[in-house]
């Protein structure tokens, strides 16, 4: 695979928040040969382990090993599907529970491509990037994140 263009750095520190979409979103009016948008937001849940509840997921991630890998699936992903655009954002650092860690946008000329899109993308994402969650709990205990 041919790395042609540099990894985009992916990580924003802390929550991505509502505005930061919003204005990721309205960038691309000027796009007039973008027909269908799709939208993945991951939200901290209020998992409950043992009778505590996470209270915050804090995120680290190995930063260089995890942009070379989503550069790789970027590429996999452009390859596959006929896409305008793509755009990846995940937090680092403290994230409260209902807030949004990770923030997926597909864009191409037509709708049906984008859900197959999207959901490849999500899928790799959570399968293959060195990003790492440890949940904070009411009590302030904390535990390793599992992805199911």
């Amino acid at each position: 695979m041919t790395m042609n263009k540099k990894p985009k750095n992916i990580f924003i520190q802390g929550p991505i928040t509502p505005n930061f979409i919003a204005n990721t979103i309205a960038k691309h009016q000027s796009k007039t040969s973008i027909g269908a948008h799709n939208i993945f937001l991951g939200q901290v849940r209020a998992d409950e382990l043992n009778g505590k509840t996470v209270e915050a997921i804090e995120y680290s991630a190995h930063e260089e090993m995890t942009l070379t890998a989503m550069h790789e699936i970027r590429e996999a992903i452009f390859e596959s599907y006929e896409l305008t655009c793509m755009h990846i954002y995940h937090s680092l650092g403290s994230v409260k529970t209902g807030e949004i860690c990770l923030f997926v946008f597909v864009s191409a000329p037509h709708r049906k491509v984008v859900f197959k899109a999207l959901e490849d993308v999500v899928e790799r994402i959570k399968v293959v990037l060195p990003i790492f969650g440890k949940e904070i709990y009411s009590d302030q205990t904390h535990q390793w994140k599992v992805n199911n």
